[in-house]
């Protein structure tokens, strides 16, 4: 598949899921999931090309009739992070965004300034995205990934915990201490992905079950931009029927 486009996403789609099988082609507002995602990744300026990765042929047949660019994928990838940077091989991008599937109210400007991001620092490698955290509970929902920030706007740390840790409570608020929402959205630089596939996970990517530590751990720098988008990513049935409660109401305002 050679692409000569300077930024592609690709948009792994597993047809397996352990809570929801099917979930990426299960039917939202008349389309299959997944093609939302891909119509909202369509309309990031940044990015000159969109596909679709998948290793099922039922995921490419759903999309059949809407023209959606897919790539057929191997079957063995253990990761979505893998399965992108099998097509980042056939391509010669630049930049490689990784879109969630299974975010289909994605916001097209997140993309951008992901891409925005990693542009501006040549010093990282990738770039994601981050949310600013209020809500007490979602601080310590181990469902909820939290990252640490530095001064130059790049990630210290990626954890399930409430980071940073406040003890002592006064002297949290007057420090002016933040928890930011991690954001499941990365752009990479192609040559960097395709290195990154080939990395050994990493003792606390595996203790965390967070990829994106596997890069921190081998001294790579990671981009954070700040963002106002609320991920809502479809784990089960009961989040679809969330998502298409928000669609309904879009359309009605």
């Amino acid at each position: 598949m050679a692409n000569s486009a300077d930024v592609i996403a690709v948009i792994p789609a597993r047809y397996q899921s352990t809570r929801f099988p099917g979930k990426m082609v299960a039917p939202l507002d008349g389309k299959p999931l997944v093609q939302h995602t891909y119509e909202r990744a369509l309309q990031a300026k940044r990015v000159d090309d969109v596909c679709v990765a998948t290793d099922d042929v039922r995921v490419a047949e759903a999309l059949a009739t809407y023209g959606t660019r897919v790539v057929i994928t191997r079957d063995d990838h253990p990761s979505g992070t893998d399965r992108i940077a099998e097509v980042a091989e056939q391509t010669k991008a630049r930049i490689v965004v990784n879109v969630q599937g299974d975010e289909p109210l994605i916001d097209p400007n997140t993309i951008d300034e992901v891409v925005v991001a990693l542009d501006s620092d040549l010093e990282s490698v990738m770039s994601t995205a981050a949310r600013a955290l209020v809500d007490p509970e979602a601080i310590a929902d181990p469902n909820v990934v939290k990252v640490v920030i530095d001064g130059e706007g790049r990630a210290l740390y990626f954890s399930r915990a409430p980071i940073p840790y406040q003890r002592d409570s006064a002297h949290g608020a007057e420090a002016g201490v933040r928890h930011w929402h991690h954001v499941g959205l990365y752009a990479y630089r192609r040559e960097f992905l395709l290195k990154f596939a080939r990395m050994t996970p990493s003792p606390l990517e595996k203790i965390e079950m967070l990829e994106q530590l596997r890069a921190l751990e081998n001294g790579y720098a990671i981009r954070v931009v700040e963002t106002q988008y609320e991920s809502i990513g479809v784990d089960t049935p009961e989040d679809l029927e969330q998502v298409r409660s928000i669609l309904e109401t879009a359309l009605q305002d």
